[in-house]
């Protein structure tokens, strides 16, 4: 669980290199179900909980997101009361 709080502390932070590692861990620690979006998903992914959906796109070439991103996510976490 003090991952699992380092991480939440780091995404509110709304740091430059948060990774796609990084938010996997948080989403799946916090009870999330991973999936791909559809069969020929490519580089996006879903995680569902109880109605909540988060679409992610994996970044490439790197592995670190962009700021939107980063706020995306905090937002939706916020908005769905998982954080």
């Amino acid at each position: 669980m003090a991952k699992n709080k380092k991480l939440i502390k780091r995404l509110k932070s709304k740091p430059k290199d948060f990774t796609f590692n990084e938010a996997n861990s948080l989403l799946i620690s916090l009870g999330m179900k991973r999936s791909n979006k559809g069969r020929t998903s490519g580089s996006r992914v879903e995680y569902s909980l109880d109605g909540l959906k988060i679409g992610l796109h994996k970044p490439h070439p790197g592995n670190e997101f962009k700021r939107y991103q980063v706020s995306d996510l905090l937002d939706a976490l916020i908005d769905g009361g998982l954080i």
